[in-house]
């Protein structure tokens, strides 16, 4: 998580789409049993101006939508993101400790449109109390794990806890294994996915990446003697690639007072980083991206980028769709 200043209002409405008109979606009136409907309006975004977003070859755009929220809103502050129930179901994360799911909206051309069905709730702690304090609610990246279980990773007090399947949350949720690192305060496992034998991978936003199962976590790439900072591209959100081998991630960079960046690129089961696949940056469209998600779409694999507004005015709730080909390591 990194709250970004600065100049980063005026870019950002450079960077908005010419079509500003926001979509009111309603609180869904039958919200499951334990959640709660929230109301949120959406906008369209595209790229912004030239020379601000880079995609390689066969990379497409598949629509991109800003999520708009008053300022008492639940759903500020999504740190992460993944599907569930096929292609359109998503669930969420924020990193006040609330949990969040809706659907994804696409027009006929499979493009995104907007989110419907919003609604949240409360994490628990280990002994089925609400969390009340931001430093117990600080959550930053989720997964889902090869049996359906929803795992959830914390950051100030670094843990990874295991919420059972997300029709059937449980109230105590159960501690997983985790690396034996030393993670900052603020610097926790922003990027977990599933991984390799039914176990999970976990990076460090300062470096390190992990292949963990219940008995212990292995290094697959060490943290670096020199941790990386805010001023570096550090990975902020992980899926599992659908089309075979490895992973994507989403990197992060900002350097003051307004140079914000996200790469996506390939990460190999060895932890090497491919080229990169998309780039955001100003004057295009950009901000703090945290949240990513991927499945297969038709003969392609279909991206999703979430970007946290961390309850700033000076930033936005983005999800951006891409297209990627199968093929491209």
């Amino acid at each position: 998580m990194i709250a970004l200043r600065g100049g980063i209002a005026a870019l950002a409405l450079l960077a908005l789409s010419a079509c500003a008109t926001v979509t009111i979606q309603p609180p869904t009136p039958s919200p499951l049993p334990g959640w709660t409907a929230a109301a949120a309006g959406t906008r369209a975004v595209n790229l912004g101006l030239p020379g601000g977003a880079r995609l390689a070859d066969g990379v497409r755009f598949a629509g991109g939508i800003e999520i708009v929220l008053d300022e008492t809103s639940p759903l500020h502050s999504l740190s992460d993101l993944k599907l569930v129930d096929g292609e359109h179901g998503f669930v969420s994360v924020t990193d006040a400790g609330d949990l969040v799911r809706g659907r994804l909206l696409l027009d006929r051309r499979g493009r995104l449109t907007g989110v419907e069905g919003l609604q949240y709730r409360r994490l628990t702690l280990a002994d089925g109390a609400p969390i009340v304090e931001k430093v117990d609610g600080d959550a930053e990246g989720l997964l889902v794990s090869a049996s359906g279980d929803l795992f959830v990773s914390f950051e100030r007090r670094h843990r990874l806890w295991n919420y059972g399947p997300l029709d059937a949350l449980r109230a105590r949720p159960a501690e997983m294994r985790r690396p034996d690192a030393d993670f900052p305060l603020n610097d926790g496992m922003e990027g977990i996915s599933a991984g390799p034998g039914g176990g999970w991978r976990v990076s460090g936003e300062n470096g390190g990446v992990w292949d963990c199962l219940p008995a212990a976590c292995a290094v697959v790439t060490p943290v670096p003697a020199t941790p990386a900072t805010d001023a570096d591209f550090r990975i902020t959100g992980m899926d599992r690639d659908p089309s075979g081998a490895g992973y994507l991630v989403v990197q992060r960079l900002f350097r003051a007072p307004a140079d914000v960046r996200a790469h996506v690129r390939h990460m190999t089961e060895d932890g090497t980083l491919g080229p990169v696949l998309v780039e955001l940056k100003f004057p295009g469209t950009t901000d703090n991206f945290e949240g990513v998600a991927a499945v297969r779409h038709g003969d392609v694999v279909r991206l999703y980028l979430l970007s946290d507004d961390n309850a700033s005015g000076q930033q936005r709730t983005l999800l951006l769709a891409f297209d990627l080909p199968p093929t491209r390591r």
